[in-house]
């Protein structure tokens, strides 16, 4: 019988924030240019498959500045949950399945 775990309110809460803050960023970089600075297009067919990129007329400020902080709170976000004390009381083979189990959990 697969074990249940009883996650507190602030694991919960950190972990959708977690989720939200990544899709955020994800969804950003994606609707970024490729480069952060910029820079002409290329081609080159020379290696295992083409890479074809048009020239970046790079990030903004703000756009560099938006990063950053997503980034940043992706990592405090990260560091609470997998520093929480809940943690503690979890162990061994339960720990990593309690760890996955969170990462699956969606709502608060």
């Amino acid at each position: 019988m697969a074990a249940t775990y009883d996650f507190p309110s602030d694991l919960l809460a950190g972990q959708e924030e977690l989720h939200q803050v990544r899709a955020e960023l994800s969804a950003l970089l994606k609707r970024l240019p490729w480069s952060v600075e910029p820079m002409d297009g290329f081609s080159d067919d020379t290696g295992w498959r083409r890479v074809v990129r048009p020239a970046s007329p790079g990030w903004t400020a703000d756009e560099q500045a938006e990063v950053e902080k997503l980034r940043q709170r992706e990592h405090e976000l990260a560091v609470f949950v997998s520093t929480h004390r809940f943690w503690a009381e979890v162990t061994g083979p339960d720990g990593v399945e309690g760890r996955s189990r969170l990462k699956h959990t969606r709502g608060t």
